[in-house]
């Protein structure tokens, strides 16, 4: 089933060769771009630093001393509309820091100096993410949707129109990028094997053109792939160059017979872009410098290891550095250079009679939006189907094992009437958070990945899909929940009233919902899943001490305690439970005494359980109903604190 009606009228191909004269528009754009329009980059002196700690954290003296390291250094270059720009260079040579810094995308923008002009304008920085589309070098989508869900859930993000026309938008790019042959195929991951890594990063890419964009920039586009894969890579991107487009890319060392392919290269090294130029001036400018291209030998390996420094020794680091300097100083010089400073000096003088080619922006309102990340949540979780059981089922299971180890609960407090039903909901309000959070660190972390990836292309805020994901989570938690206390409670005897078993279950949906939520709100300022496992069963561990009155009563724990515990949901749910199952019991002793260890016989310790009430959670029946809603208040109040831990993660982002 598609994600969309089949339209009918018009075909893929119909549609493709329409899309190649004129550019796709759901809703009349607002970009003033034309079809056929040349659009021109200017990258003009950019400097960017960073400032970074000497030592580790413990040492105190270095760990409080910075030193300023410089990533990229006076890079200047220019591009135009209908070329393949490649970016060459070693690891740390500064190339995905180049592309963040062209798409708007550095953390740090107070260290970033120089400007980015396109058609002469000078960007803003709300401009960059509608203007640019941005490539990542990993492939961040969904296992289990197929590659035309996939799309047509990012264009029903992006654009904004009748759903036949999105539908023949997705088939006309599909057939541009060549995977309408894979249009039914899921994307696969780890687990299970779907499409192959050239189709996922065909994709990626395909994702990008559903608006239309007129420079694409791509973070090493081949890594990972075989070597076929990646030379038909590259001869896709330069013919979508060719299309009137600007493609930007890095790449580590392409294979010689794509050196053709490549309009203009540049090598950078130490943050600084040594060469940059047609493929043909690159060799004649190596060769005026000594460095001729033997024949049968790769150029792109050559050049890069002459502009790379070699530092496993002191002298090979200082030979290899000179022999940089000396190279970047020939083309600084060069009459190369001069061409570049004098095409970003023209281009500026042209921004009154050209503008910024923006992309498609016509986007749903944030509701709609909303519906369609829960809809593409769904869809994709719901062919785990082992996922599904495991959701459904764990708290069942886990009541399996409590039903076992108790059979059937008694009224007899010599028995252990008491101490057992005391144990069921100790038990009950301590283990739900921890299958909530198991559920959070299964799912959520692939879903932020494509969430922060989606964000940074300007769809939708990042929190967007976090209260997706917690809408989409509810059926599950009340299903499971259901599950658990259908079972438990008429299995083992608990207080014979289908409202007492109502609210049993009612309350045990907020334990299992703030596990959840307590788990997504760390996953949006920590990255690491398993720092946020320990963390979520410290604080779960913590509120049962201060709170459930198990361990020690509020009335007998110090008064920073005792006020520590009205910040724990434990405090008002168990509160809840005593008194669900307490309040109205009668307990049934042997003869109405209670059997000594020397066989003398002493008064039972209760006869009815408003007694045991009495004594350890004195007026909670007076308090029920403040409980009740008490303990309903911490999930809205988790929703929001976990989008502003969401808005936190950004800030430290950003910091950092």
């Amino acid at each position: 089933m598609n994600c969309l009606e089949e339209s009918g009228g018009v075909t893929a191909e119909e549609e493709f060769r329409h899309s190649r004269t004129e550019p796709y528009d759901c809703q009349k754009s607002n970009s003033p771009d034309k079809a056929g329009a040349t659009c021109t980059i200017c990258v003009n002196h950019l400097n960017y630093t960073v400032s970074e700690k000497v030592g580790p954290w413990w040492d105190v003296q270095a760990y409080h001393t910075k030193w300023t390291r410089h990533i990229l250094k006076d890079v200047s270059f220019y591009v135009e509309s209908g070329q393949l720009m490649g970016i060459l260079g070693n690891s740390g040579s500064g190339k995905t820091t180049l592309l963040d810094a062209i798409a708007g995308r550095l953390s740090k923008q107070a260290n970033l100096l120089g400007d980015v002009y396109v058609n002469g304008c000078k960007l803003r920085k709300e401009e960059f993410h509608d203007c640019f589309s941005y490539v990542l070098q990993s492939d961040n989508l969904l296992s289990y949707l197929t590659v035309e869900e996939t799309l047509i859930y990012t264009a029903l993000l992006a654009l904004r129109g009748h759903s036949n026309a999105i539908k023949r938008k997705v088939q006309s790019v599909m057939l541009e990028l060549s995977l309408s042959h894979v249009a039914n195929h899921v994307i696969g991951g780890r687990i299970f094997r779907g499409i192959s890594g050239g189709e996922r990063r065909r994709v990626s890419i395909a994702a990008q053109l559903l608006q239309d964009p007129k420079v694409i920039l791509l973070d090493e586009p081949t890594t990972g792939l075989d070597s076929m894969t990646s030379n038909q890579i590259i001869q896709l991107l330069s013919e979508l160059a060719h299309k009137n487009r600007i493609v930007i890319l890095t790449i580590h060392q392409p294979r010689s017979e794509l050196f053709k392919l490549f309009d203009r290269i540049g090598i950078m090294t130490c943050g600084e872009l040594v060469f940059c130029g047609g493929s043909e001036e690159m060799v004649e400018f190596f060769s005026s410098c000594g460095y001729q291209c033997p024949e049968y030998c790769n150029p792109f390996d050559l050049y890069v290891d002459l502009t790379s420094v070699d530092t496993r020794s002191k002298e090979r680091e200082i030979e290899t550095y000179s022999r940089v300097q000396e190279i970047s100083f020939s083309y600084q010089k060069s009459k190369i250079f001069n061409n570049v400073l004098e095409n970003i000096e023209a281009a500026k003088r042209q921004k009154e009679s050209s503008s910024i080619p923006f992309k498609s922006r016509a986007s749903p309102n944030t509701a709609a939006k909303l519906w369609i990340l829960i809809r593409r949540i769904v869809r994709n979780l719901s062919r785990n189907k082992t996922g599904i059981i495991m959701r459904l089922s764990q708290n069942l299971l886990y009541g399996l094992f409590v039903v076992f180890f108790l059979m059937k609960l008694n009224s007899d407090p010599e028995k252990g009437a008491v101490q057992d039903r005391i144990g069921i909901i100790y038990q009950s309000i301590g283990a739900s958070p921890y299958t909530g959070m198991l559920n959070a660190v299964a799912l959520y972390p692939s879903l932020r990945a494509v969430g922060d990836q989606e964000s940074s292309d300007g769809l939708y805020p990042k929190w967007l899909m976090l209260v997706a994901y917690i809408i989409h989570i509810i059926p599950f938690s009340v299903v499971s929940v259901a599950f658990y206390s259908f079972f438990v409670y008429w299995t083992l005897g608990m207080f014979p009233m289908w409202e007492r078993f109502g609210c049993f279950f009612a309350v045990l949906i907020v334990p299992h919902l703030v596990g959840e939520l307590l788990t997504l709100i760390l996953l949006g300022v920590v990255q690491n899943p398993n720092i946020v496992n320990s963390a979520v069963a410290l604080i779960n561990v913590a509120g049962i001490l201060l709170g459930s009155g198990f361990l020690r009563s509020a009335e007998d724990m110090p008064e920073p305690f005792r006020w520590l515990s009205y910040l724990t949901f434990q405090k008002y749910g168990v509160e809840v439970l005593m008194v669900n199952e307490f309040y109205g019991l009668n307990f049934t002793c042997v003869n109405g005494e209670q059997s000594s260890p020397n066989n003398t016989n002493i008064p039972c310790w209760f006869t009815r359980g408003i007694q045991y009430l009495d004594s350890t959670y004195p007026g909670a029946p007076s308090r029920f109903v403040f409980d009740f809603l008490m303990l309903y208040a911490f999930l809205p109040a988790l929703v929001i604190l976990g989008i502003i831990s969401f808005k936190v993660r950004d800030l430290i982002i950003q910091r950092h």
